[in-house]
């Protein structure tokens, strides 16, 4: 064997040990949970007892869910409302920075922190506390002399209020959308101005088409992250995804048939019809990217 060999050979025994607490997380946290999940679906699995396997069972009750089937409706509800909203709200915002501003870091870092604290426990319990019927929203109304409700605690708005928290997280889709705008040619924009265009085709003939790859891009991971949405509704409605179901999310759903009635092989089946329906919304959002995503190569 060469020197150069030799060295080579060493070189990757150091790379595999480096990348081995990495495979292993893998295996033991990721790849080793799904494939048990996706065995202990075909099972009847109540965690104390062996699983027992029962075949088709599990999709036949899936069917015949009539409270799997609303949450199913309530989550298609706030990821058809919320993510265009987030998308939205992210996207003004950005063009607004992108203006050239004072203080443009520290109004970027501004926006952008509550992507980071939006899904955690203590915004969700601040959420609830604004949103109450003594909240910070309905004092708010008082001050013009409208009177409020139990926002959090009404059937008809609980669900509205956590749409309201998904689009306050714009920050990240923001950034993204910030960086993309720059990208574009001011060459565009220019010549826009000498045809006499105004703001508005401009952001409809240069902006969005050139957008549209970022666009997409955050389309895809926003409603991939808001069908994973489960803090929220937790803390808010204490776990029941009340009142009436109205908070009543899939992945809260999916907690309660595994971990409050411990039925961990229905919610092993629940947890893979979640990865279906996403695959599904993902490889459509590819399909019907071929109609209206532009790139300029």
């Amino acid at each position: 064997m060469s020197a150069l060999g030799f060295v080579r050979k060493r070189d990757d025994k150091a790379a595999y040990l480096f990348l081995l607490p990495w495979f292993a997380g893998l295996v033991l946290i990721t790849a080793g949970p799904v494939a048990a999940s996706f065995v202990l679906g075909f099972t009847d699995y109540n965690l104390i007892q062996p699983p027992r396997f029962n075949g088709l069972e599990n999709v036949t009750r899936m069917l015949g869910d009539d409270r799997l089937h609303h949450a199913l409706g309530v989550t298609f509800t706030y990821v058809l409302i919320s993510v265009p909203l987030q998308l939205a709200a992210a996207l003004g915002l950005a063009m607004l920075l992108d203006r050239g501003m004072r203080g443009l870091a520290f109004y970027r870092s501004a926006f952008y922190l509550p992507s980071l604290l939006g899904s955690s426990v203590a915004i969700a319990v601040l959420w609830r506390q604004i949103f109450g019927a003594e909240g910070l929203f309905n004092q708010f109304l008082n001050l013009f002399g409208l009177t409020g409700r139990g926002w959090i605690s009404d059937p008809d708005t609980a669900l509205s209020t956590l749409i309201v928290l998904n689009v306050w997280t714009f920050g990240a889709p923001m950034v993204i959308f910030l960086a993309g705008l720059r990208q574009i040619p001011v060459m565009y924009y220019e010549a826009a101005q000498v045809d006499g265009a105004g703001k508005f085709t401009q952001f409809r003939r240069i902006t969005l088409p050139l957008l549209s790859p970022i666009i997409f891009f955050n389309l895809v991971l926003q409603i991939i992250h808001a069908f994973q949405s489960f803090t929220q509704a937790f803390v808010v409605s204490g776990g029941t995804g009340g009142p009436s179901d109205s908070t009543m999310f899939y992945t809260l759903y999916l907690y309660q048939r595994g971990f409050h009635n411990f039925d961990m092989g229905y919610a092993s089946a629940l947890a893979w019809l979640l990865l279906i329906i996403i695959a599904a919304f993902t490889a459509l959002n590819f399909w019907a990217a071929k109609k209206w995503v532009f790139y300029d190569d």
